[in-house]
């Protein structure tokens, strides 16, 4: 239902034909904390922003009570709590079809939820399957029309924006290639905020009438919006639909948020909300080593110093024919504990043919860092063919000391050189 890469919208909103592949260019956005959609409507009322009632559940038992908590209506709508897109086609592995419902009984919900809890929904975003510890039941609104708003960061005009269509409920990425004129944003200059000239712009490009109500409740729901963007380090803020009710009410349907995982220690609160269950095992491993760390469907192990090198290396892995296997960045001040913990990741992945070390020694020298990598590889018994290209101050010591090591590895002179190496020993 959401867009995976909004920002692209803006950058080009008159074709979404190209798909690339989930390399360089995609990473920054994963890295972001990404919440459930009940623990995001908790945070919009928290921050005056109207939401349909709801309570989430953890077991069958409390999806009943949660009918009941809700006043009985005659129907309610249960949602299956994973963070993936397409919830309501996916099917659960148990042969249970659709991640969204309408229910109209405690009992219902109760025989609803024993069907989606502890089992993996399989969606257009998650092929493999994610798992579903917990549903949200969620008030039925009577919905007049459906719109789409969001706030993001946005580097083509280097600060926020807000992007609104009067088309919502649908997918974003199909109203701007086919209706790219209803698209409309709003860039914001960071020191002046969102001005009430945009909010009343916007309110109007949704197709709400001014003076209207709904258009002023909307123009207020666009102040209360921005102030929770920055309040709460957001990345991104997309709401579809955002929903005109048939009493005039502006109200949050559903909602996608971002949060920077650099200002964690702002939001501690909204940071502890962290589902790990959601995500990549290796991934949560990683980061309690300070390690950025995002899996690919790669063969080749990919461990640097530095997002930037990162991204790089994998680009020349796919020029070469080759494909990465993840995003490792150990940091350009890493510790011998934290290269240990890299290796290990990586030689444990049944993916992982080959690994390709490519480290620029800058504040770190690379006979420090070669010394780092000879210890981590012998402590863990590494297995997998390893390729080394190092560049910087002392390199020539570097290599040295891995030549001396005894450990099974190949050197590269250069970051071609490298590639080439590492996807002739997976082609092995």
């Amino acid at each position: 239902m959401f867009s995976k890469a909004a920002s692209t919208l803006l950058r080009n909103q008159t074709t979404r034909s190209k798909i690339l592949k989930p390399t360089a260019g995609a990473i920054g956005a994963i890295r972001n904390l990404n919440v459930h959609e009940h623990v995001s409507m908790e945070l919009f009322t928290e921050n005056g922003i109207a939401t349909p009632a709801g309570a989430v559940a953890f077991t069958p038992d409390e999806a009943e009570a949660a009918y009941k908590s809700l006043g009985s209506p005659d129907e309610l709508v249960i949602k299956a709590q994973v963070l993936s897109g397409g919830r309501g086609l996916g099917t659960f592995k148990n042969g249970f079809k659709g991640g969204v419902h309408m229910i109209s009984s405690p009992e219902q919900a109760k025989e609803y939820a024993s069907q989606m809890l502890g089992q993996e929904l399989v969606t257009k975003q998650n092929p493999k399957g994610i798992l579903c510890n917990r549903v949200y039941l969620m008030e039925k609104m009577n919905i007049q029309n459906e719109m789409y708003l969001s706030l993001l960061m946005d580097r083509a005009s280097g600060g926020p924006v807000m992007v609104g269509s009067p088309a919502g409920g649908t997918s974003i990425e199909d109203v701007a290639a086919e209706s790219p004129e209803l698209i409309f944003k709003e860039p914001i200059d960071i020191m002046d905020g969102l001005t009430d000239e945009a909010k009343l712009r916007m309110a109007s490009n949704l197709g709400l009438e001014e003076g209207s109500e709904a258009h002023s409740k909307a123009v207020e729901l666009m102040g209360n919006l921005y102030d929770m963007f920055l309040k709460c380090d957001c990345t991104q803020v997309e709401i579809n639909p955002l929903a005109k009710t048939n009493d005039g009410k502006i109200v949050v349907c559903d909602a996608k948020v971002n949060f920077d995982d650099n200002a964690e220690f702002r939001n501690k609160d909204i940071h502890a909300k962290r589902d790990t269950t959601q995500e990549d095992p290796r991934e949560v491993n990683a980061s309690q080593y300070d390690l950025n760390y995002i899996g690919l469907d790669g063969s080749i192990g990919c461990m640097v110093n530095g997002a930037g090198l990162a991204m790089s290396t994998m680009d020349i892995i796919q020029l070469k024919g080759g494909s990465p296997a993840n995003f490792l960045d150990v940091g350009g001040g890493a510790t011998e504990e934290q290269v240990t913990k890299a290796f290990e990741i990586l030689n444990a992945d049944e993916n992982v043919k080959a690994i390709l070390v490519n480290i620029f020694g800058g504040i770190m020298k690379c006979d420090i860092i070669a010394g780092g990598i000879i210890a981590a590889a012998k402590k863990i018994s590494l297995d997998k063919p390893l390729v080394v290209r190092l560049e910087g101050t002392n390199v020539a010591k570097g290599q040295q000391l891995i030549a001396d090591s005894g450990i099974e590895v190949v050197l590269a002179d250069d970051l071609d050189d490298a590639a080439e190496k590492a996807v002739a020993l997976v082609g092995i």
